[in-house]
């Protein structure tokens, strides 16, 4: 090698830092285990890979830990070790937490479902394919540049189109994994031109040099870097599921399995807020006049659609208690775009974001025991309806007050103190920011809210029609329901453990 090209293939060496990256890796390394395996394994003993990705997951969550003391970059440039593909700052650690968390209950879920799925989902296929989405979720909030947001998004969304078609000979599964495909698909599109549209403007891919040189844009490229803004936008909009990019919701949750829709409601949407808010505050912080009034709007646009959807449901509709839940996921989106739009009119957007994460974390804690409770009522009501949760007290009276008690968390009522804060937290970013219009819009829903959540939560404590039937709870079924609401309760006692990213924020 001659002299001249030895110190430029040194400069272009770049250090790992291991532990960093390695809550996503663990991740993707058991997803490969698991997958390899699958073709050793009997059939007779295909429950262990279920219980080796659990397992993986809750150790990919551990790995978090060491992660605490400070931030860590990794895969810098050069010549610029602040310029960095992958950080795990605390909006990175806590997202992640989200994102682990949230698959690791997601697979309890799923221990016990595809039990009673009696091999007509395949089990190999489906832990590899859960797994390599939750690796992906875990580093897109990690990336730190466009080119590992994007792949990062994918890794993550992939997988789960074939997780919610995955189960063979159902056309009501195969419909809405087409759909989910479609309308991801046109998303990842659209965000891919405008994120070249914003290469092109700037010449750089890395989200801190992105939010530097497009303030000084040359004015022939004015007009293309604005069109990027813009496309990437509405890109990630169909990611979080706001209106109008929503109509994929709720046939998706419907025709997925249980557990997937339980895993897409938060997971899934932790990924497109986490993605959004690295576009726009990180990347994009000067366009904050075009993005914010945007955001703004499709927030309000948002829950009040997904409210009235959910508002309109017919409790003896086939499958209507899954289909409340995910049109009342997308009005939760709408408040969890609130505080996104507001940082678009501050000039210190960290608080807003906070308001935006102590909301997901809340809100992901307690729609995923809302979802366990579902599976239980599900193994003896395949049809899912609301009215079939009506006397779940005199059957069940531990798992209806735990359905309560998670209801009116959603609703922001006590006992559920900390869906009550939460909301509060949502609110106060929206005033502090000059948005009293959007705040108005908030209580209007929550007001829409509270009729079904309520509805809901009295049907489980009248009187059943015929004789009581027994629901049977699993072990795996049994420590999801366990752990949400053991985290339902500390939060509602202790709503300063969440409250306190609201009050200081993450960057």
């Amino acid at each position: 090698m001659s002299a001249l090209a030895q110190p430029l293939a040194q400069s272009a060496v770049q250090s790992v830092d291991w532990l960093a990256i390695a809550p996503p890796t663990a991740a993707a390394v058991v997803a490969l285990a698991v997958l390899v395996a699958d073709l050793f394994v009997p059939d007779a003993r295909k429950a262990v890979l279920g219980w080796v990705s659990v397992a993986g997951l809750a150790v990919s969550a551990l790995l978090l830990l060491p992660l605490l003391d400070g931030d860590r970059s990794t895969f810098c440039l050069t010549g610029d070790p602040h310029v960095c593909s992958y950080t795990a700052d605390r909006f990175t650690l806590v997202i992640q937490f989200l994102v682990l968390g949230g698959a690791l209950l997601a697979a309890l879920l799923s221990v016990t479902a595809l039990k009673d799925a009696r091999r007509n989902i395949p089990e190999g296929e489906f832990w590899f394919l859960l797994l390599s989405s939750a690796s992906g979720a875990a580093l897109l909030p990690a990336s730190r540049d466009l080119a590992t947001l994007v792949v990062a998004l994918e890794v993550a969304s992939l997988p789960a189109f074939a997780l919610v078609g995955i189960r063979h000979g159902d056309r009501k599964s195969s419909e809405a994994a087409l759909k989910f495909f479609l309308s991801s698909v046109t998303a990842t599109a659209v965000s891919l031109m405008g994120i070249s549209f914003v290469y092109a403007s700037t010449g750089t891919l890395y989200l801190t040099q992105v939010a530097d040189r497009i303030q000084h844009v040359p004015g022939q490229l004015h007009t293309l870097a604005q069109a990027g803004v813009v496309l990437t936008l509405v890109g990630f909009a169909f990611k979080t599921a706001a209106v109008p990019f929503h109509f994929w919701v709720p046939d998706t949750y419907v025709g997925a399995p249980l557990p997937v829709a339980a895993y897409l409601s938060v997971v899934g949407k932790a990924v497109g807020f986490s993605g959004l808010i690295l576009v726009t505050v990180v990347a994009l912080p000067s366009y904050g006049d075009v993005w914010g009034p945007a955001l703004a709007a499709l927030a309000a646009l948002t829950m009040t659609v997904g409210n009235v959807g959910a508002l309109r449901q017919q409790a003896t509709r086939a499958y209507s208690a899954v289909r409340l839940l995910a049109w009342s996921s997308v009005g939760q989106a709408g408040y969890l775009l609130v505080p996104i739009a507001a940082a678009g009119y501050v000039k210190d957007p960290q608080k807003a974001i906070g308001s935006t994460v102590a909301y997901a974390l809340m809100y992901g804690a307690v729609n995923l025991g809302a979802f366990a409770v579902a599976a239980v009522v599900g193994r003896t009501k395949s049809l899912n309806r609301i009215s079939d949760y009506r006397g779940l007290y005199a059957s069940n009276p531990l798992a209806a007050l735990i359905l309560a008690f998670f209801l009116l968390c959603l609703a922001g009522l006590p006992p559920g103190i900390i869906g009550l804060f939460a909301k509060v937290t949502v609110f106060s970013a929206a005033v502090d920011a000059g948005l009293g219009w959007l705040a108005v819009v908030m209580a209007v829903n929550v007001v829409i809210a509270l009729f079904y959540y309520l509805q809901w939560t009295a049907l489980l404590f009248r009187a059943p029609e015929g004789e009581p039937a027994k629901h049977r709870v699993p072990a795996p079924l049994t420590a999801a329901i366990t752990l949400t609401a053991v985290l339902g309760v500390a939060l509602s006692g202790a709503p300063q453990l969440v409250l306190r990213f609201a009050a200081t924020g993450l960057f």
